[in-house]
């Protein structure tokens, strides 16, 4: 059994008009071996005569075998040329068969690919015409990777990937990007590859195509996807920045294991990614030799992986939740910098003004033998000149935009962002300042890498690895944009997979068992008389500003009179007193001042130590005037105190019960393990800053319970913030974690917002 394939002119009826239009279509010839003779499908005759030895030979067909030849060829697609319906074909045509596929080049090839080596198998000899346009190359072929620096940019590199035919390359990146392109959302990426049939193909020259399965596609248009910035450079080739290695090393699975891929150009940058990926290896320098702590088992993996990257060569975000020892396993990173002779120079460790002491005392404490420089106060101008005999510089992100000029020509072995989240506005002068400083390697340290919007996540890894999330409006278009306000699943576990390698992020109920259970309570409280006829007062008025702002410019150009109006309608809920309008001061009763009086009355009869969090600094003084009224000692730390340690200290030593806090002064850096009740007098929409206040108490070393109260007028904003609270923790859940996709802030939800008190 022979088959001839080649292409021919053949005429399509249109069934409309019953015009015939010229189409090029694949087609077969089938003929059957007689001992030399070829005996065409088409030939109608049972026997034929052959002539042997000058003499004439009847040769009987087998026509049952013909016909099994015929169904097997026909159950690959195979029709029949008289058969098809609305095709005809010239008288002169040696053609049996057309392979009536739809002319997609995908489902021709996979013809090719597919039915002709089985036919083969099963006895058929075939013969390709040498102008066939479908001819497929082996899939088994062998892939080459090549990957080069970039003489332009450091640490860019470049790759090119293709295949080997006849000892010769073919670069794929130019086909596989037009695809990428063709496909521009993720969403489609699975319904382009259904289209392709068995096969999706890649021409890789004149009539010849590569067959490759969606599987295999799929993973290297993933990979390729992870570096892709919507440009290849001029020569075919795909740039990509040496943070990015770990996607480039993921080819090897992709293509089918290492052993599948050859290797070429710069291999240290895929050596790194499959570092990378492989993820942290069994401790290397022990931090704990020296150091004057005892890591517990998770902060020693939290150091291992802070070493692994800088191994690495890249940045990371140490996300532990708030209380795990963020502070401490960062010094033991120092420290093992230190001992093990890397820090060629000194390190930078930036953070809010609030946690300096804070990180001395810990410095001194744990790794007292290094050289720790305080840049803080009046008098910092002239410890300048020790900087570079130092092992470890602190400064605060305040000092660093006054002083930028003594730091920017400094190199730096290792510069840390205590709490970045300060820099997670990439249009802030200081996130522009700590871009602007060298070092060797950068790290960030944040329990809330995402507390708003998934941009911020973007300030950070643009700080970390500038380049590896791509541009900012890129990333708004690829990830933020489809996750945030389309909720696309797809997207988001792209960028799940994309930065996983470079946060840890470990969870107290995880990793801190021992610590005493937290029990979080809401309690609310009901607006009457003159106080909820003050409410309903201003709601109606700021629901009318805003709506007309809204109006005129939309819900971002009105941002600043939602928060005016919001702020008004909170501090009605605080107390009349802090409201600003004459109908206010002839209000006299605060439900909630009375709540929390009653609430803390209760509890420091049972022999609790109360933290009291506001975020009105004048909310904080009419609690600490109504507690010397009733002669309850109490502490009271806001930005205008001048020596935070000293009421620290106070509070710690037993000297008051009660720590009055402002939410923005002492949210973080603290460590009251004393105290075992919270209480949130005016719970915020942000429940990353309220979780990392209520962690001053609910932190390693608490031995008790811990109870978290939430105060909140009932039906009111406050309420319906709670609301919007959740939506926000589902947006650093959803990246950092399992939780779903985050919504915005919508019309609705402002609607929701100024909702009148419930009756």
């Amino acid at each position: 059994m022979r088959l001839f394939v080649e292409r021919m002119s053949v005429e399509q009826a249109d069934d409309h008009e019953h015009r015939y239009a010229e189409q090029e279509v694949p087609v077969l010839a089938l003929a059957f071996d007689y001992g030399g003779t070829r005996i065409r499908a088409s030939d109608r005759r049972k026997h034929f005569f052959v002539a042997a030895s000058g003499t004439l030979v009847l040769v009987q067909r087998d026509l049952p075998g013909e016909a099994r030849a015929q169904c097997l060829l026909e159950g690959f697609g195979a029709v029949e040329l008289e058969c098809a319906d609305g095709y005809s074909a010239d008288l002169d045509s040696q053609a049996d068969y057309i392979v009536q596929v739809g002319g997609n080049v995908h489902t021709l090839c996979s013809f090719t690919a597919y039915a002709l080596p089985q036919l083969e198998g099963l006895g058929f000899c075939i013969e390709i015409a040498g102008e066939y346009p479908y001819q497929v190359v082996s899939p088994d072929v062998p892939w080459y990777a090549s990957v080069d620096a970039q003489e332009e940019r450091s640490d860019w590199f470049s790759l090119e990937l293709g295949i080997e035919i006849d000892g010769k390359r073919v670069n794929l990146v130019p086909p596989l990007l037009e695809l990428l392109e063709e496909c521009a959302e993720i969403t489609n990426l699975d319904a382009l590859l259904r289209m392709s049939g068995r096969f999706r193909v890649i021409p890789v020259g004149e009539n010849r195509y590569l067959p490759v399965p969606p599987e295999r596609l799929r993973s290297v248009l993933q990979v390729l996807l992870e570096l892709y910035r919507g440009e290849q450079l001029p020569n075919g080739v795909l740039g990509f920045p040496g943070s990015r290695a770990a996607a480039v090393a993921k080819l090897d699975t992709a293509l089918g294991g290492a052993a599948c891929v050859f290797w070429g150009g710069d291999t240290d940058v895929c050596n790194r990614g499959r570092a990378l990926n492989r993820g942290v290896p069994v401790s290397g320098v022990r931090a704990n030799t020296g150091l004057k702590a005892r890591l517990r088992p998770y902060q020693q993996e939290g150091v291992d992986w802070l070493q692994h990257l800088l191994e690495c060569d890249v940045g990371g975000v140490l996300a532990d939740d708030m209380g795990l020892g963020k502070t401490l396993q960062t010094i033991a990173l120092l420290w093992a910098e230190k001992v093990s002779g890397r820090m060629n120079g000194p390190s930078l460790v930036l953070m809010p003004t609030s946690l300096i002491s804070n990180w001395a005392r810990e410095l001194k404490k744990f790794a007292p033998q290094l050289e720790v420089l305080v840049l803080h106060g009046s008098k910092r101008d002239a410890r300048r000149a020790a900087v570079p005999g130092a092992d470890v510089v602190l400064t605060t992100y305040p000092l660093l935009l006054r002083d930028l000029e003594h730091f920017r020509d400094r190199s730096f072995h290792l510069l840390i962002l205590d709490e970045a989240q300060a820099i997670k506005n990439p249009r802030s002068q200081i996130n522009k300042a700590v871009s602007a400083l060298s070092a060797r390697h950068r790290l960030c340290l944040s329990g809330t890498p995402v507390e708003n919007n998934l941009e911020e996540l973007w300030s950070l890894f643009e700080f970390l690895m500038p380049g590896f999330l791509g541009s900012a409006e890129r990333f708004r278009t690829a990830f933020r944009t489809p996750i945030e306000r389309d909720g696309n699943m797809q997207k988001l576990a792209s960028l799940r997979t994309a930065v996983a390698p470079f946060i840890l992020r470990r969870m107290k109920e995880t990793v801190a068992r021992d610590l005493p259970p937290k029990t979080e309570l809401v309690r609310p409280v009901e607006l009457a008389g003159d106080q909820r006829e003050l409410y309903e007062s201003i709601r109606a008025a700021a629901h009318s500003e805003v709506r007309m702002a809204i109006k005129k410019k939309g819900i971002p150009g009105s941002a600043i009179a939602i928060l005016d109006a919001l702020m008004k309608l909170r501090q009605v809920c605080c107390d009349p007193r802090l409201v600003a309008v004459p109908s206010a001061r002839s209000v006299q009763s605060s439900a909630k001042f009375a709540l929390f009086f009653e609430l803390l009355s209760t509890q420091l009869e049972q022999g609790r130590r109360v933290l009291v969090f506001s975020q009105f600094t004048r909310m904080l003084a009419l609690l600490s005037l109504g507690l010397k009224e009733r002669k309850l000692a109490h502490v009271d730390l806001t930005g205008s105190t001048l020596d935070r340690q000293k009421v620290v200290d106070d509070f710690e030593a037993g000297k008051a019960d009660v720590f009055l806090i402002s939410l923005k002064a002492g949210g973080t850096g603290l460590n009251l393990t004393s105290a075992d009740t919270v209480i949130h007098y005016d719970p915020w929409w942000n429940a990353a800053a309220q979780a990392q206040a209520t962690d001053r108490a609910y932190r390693i070393g608490q031995t008790r319970p811990v109870f978290v109260y939430n105060l909140i007028v009932a039906g009111s904003v406050e309420e319906r913030m709670l609301r919007l609270q959740q939506k926000k923790q589902q947006l650093a859940a959803s990246l950092l974690g399992s939780g779903g996709v985050p919504s915005r802030l919508t019309e609705g939800d402002l609607e929701d917002l100024f909702a009148p008190l419930a009756d």
